[in-house]
């Protein structure tokens, strides 16, 4: 049997580009996101830099910020000679492209991931002093012709993306095109960052681009920190067994993957790091010598995907969590803040990125991200099987699902508003639908005449008012026995004046 065409196929896919330092959640976050790479446009993955990873110059430079935990001049900081975390991910995916293109021919070549693999701007934190490969490769996509939005993801420090603002404002600032070129590129970029991992993002992007969307993603529930916001039922998805079933014993991608104990430090005599040890406890590696932040856990336990909001909204087309930060989606969802023009923040975020780990518990319970967290392990646990089945029936793929009446619909106060939904599995699985309203995405609230089943009936409420919005999520989920997998639509309601 060969693969069907993909069911979203003809849905344009957000072109993004991934910025990314040398922390073992970066490549975490790296391995899930090549596995989605047959949902989104890959146009760049780019070696960066941040306040906790950089390379230096080569020539002896030193580097000393006082606020730091180190507290002499450095050359570099926790950057291992040589190194290249994405281009050992991307050898892995090639090892695995073979099996996954069966499953969906939209997973991009090697070739074609390793042609836009880059250096940027890494010598040291927040160094914006010349043009890198990265830079320039940023500079150009938010030039091109294509239309926008170009997703900008930043799992380090901003110090690239502001070098190819910074390119572009020099290249255009004297000259009659400059306004033009300003309001375009403020339209295109969309920042996601989780925290502002150096000094650029301050001091020159948003005063000096103000327009560029930005969406702070910093949270605890994909981070080291996950076991205080995962609920409690889904710990079983960090546990070492999990971990050894679903990831780190399947294929090349999931052996890379990084868990407590597997004995790989990022940087070798890396003090802040103690990853790679079990079986000590937190007294134990103080008295030799390491920096604990984090309790150590059980070998073979999950530790974190820190930067894995960024991507999660991009990756589920069918929620369309991409098109605003306020609709939300397995990333969790975002209200605006008094930061800037458009600038958005986690709704219910425990983690203060200004205010640092001794603060994050009280703020919320980053119940928008982990309402999917077991849906999101159970998609990639599916997507890794992919990475080592060669045969497309031999594994479980989504069901495919549309709404007949459309996804934006124009509707009145009061009306009753029809909606069904198109099913099918293509592995021959039975397929249940269940329908919801996220009321949080949406501006009013509304009823629906049945939950579960093909068919429901959204019930406007009488005094809606014009421009109101209701979000109604159909959820389709398969019967598989292993790795049961979901699909999703969104429907908006605009409520219309009478």
């Amino acid at each position: 049997m060969t693969s069907p065409a993909p069911f979203a196929s003809t849905i344009p896919r957000p072109r993004t580009i991934v910025t990314a330092d040398p922390e073992l959640d970066d490549l975490n976050s790296m391995i899930r996101f090549l596995l989605y790479g047959n949902e989104v446009e890959i146009e760049g993955l780019i070696y960066a830099s941040s306040r906790f990873h950089w390379r230096g110059d080569g020539a002896g430079t030193t580097f000393f910020l006082p606020d730091r935990e180190y507290d002499e001049p450095q050359t570099s900081w926790r950057w291992a000679p040589g190194e290249r975390f994405i281009d050992d991910a991307v050898d892995a995916y090639a090892e695995a492209h073979a099996n996954l293109v069966a499953h969906d021919p939209r997973f991009p070549s090697p070739e074609r991931l390793r042609s836009v693999i880059r250096e940027g701007n890494v010598d040291f934190e927040g160094d914006t002093s010349a043009e890198t490969p990265g830079s320039r490769l940023i500079a150009d996509v938010l030039l091109d012709d294509r239309p926008g939005p170009v997703f900008l993801q930043l799992w380090a420090g901003p110090s690239t993306v502001a070098r190819a603002l910074r390119s572009i404002e020099e290249r255009f600032r004297d000259t009659p095109e400059w306004e033009a070129v300003h309001a375009a590129v403020s339209a295109k970029a969309v920042i996601t960052k989780f925290a502002s991992q150096d000094g650029t993002f301050d001091d020159y992007i948003a005063p000096v681009w103000p327009g560029i969307r930005v969406i702070e993603v910093a949270t605890l529930a994909w981070g080291y920190m996950a076991r205080w916001t995962v609920p409690a039922a889904d710990h079983r998805l960090l546990s070492a067994e999990w971990m050894r079933d679903n990831v780190t014993s399947v294929g090349p991608l999931g052996a890379l993957y990084r868990v407590w104990g597997d004995g790989r430090q990022m940087v070798p005599g890396d003090m802040t790091d103690y990853f790679h040890l079990s079986g000590l406890s937190a007294d134990e590696l103080r008295a030799q010598g390491y920096k604990v932040w984090i309790d150590p856990q059980p070998a073979g336990e999950w530790i974190s995907e820190g930067d894995s909001t960024n991507m999660l909204n991009l990756l589920i087309p069918g929620l369309r969590g991409h098109e605003h930060p306020s609709y939300g989606g397995w990333g969790g969802r975002y209200e605006q803040t008094s930061e800037g023009a458009d600038t958005w923040g986690l709704a219910d975020a425990a983690f203060d990125p200004g205010g640092g780990w001794a603060n994050s518990r009280p703020r919320g319970d980053e119940g928008s991200v982990v309402r999917w967290f077991a849906d999101a392990q159970a998609d990639f646990a599916a997507r890794l099987r992919w990475s080592v089945t060669p045969r497309f029936e031999d594994a479980n793929h989504h069901p495919a699902l549309a709404i007949e009446q459309g996804i934006d619909l124009r509707v009145a106060a009061g009306q009753d508003v029809r909606l069904s939904a198109r099913v099918d599995d293509p592995d021959g699985d039975d397929v249940q639908v269940r329908w919801w309203i996220y009321g949080e995405a949406g501006t009013t609230d509304a009823a629906l005449a049945a939950v579960d089943g093909p068919e429901t009936t959204v019930q406007v409420p009488a005094d809606a008012h014009a421009g109101d919005t209701i979000h109604v999520i159909a959820e389709a989920s398969d019967d598989a026995a292993e790795y049961p997998l979901k699909a999703y639509q969104r429907v908006v309601l605009t409520v219309t004046a009478a």
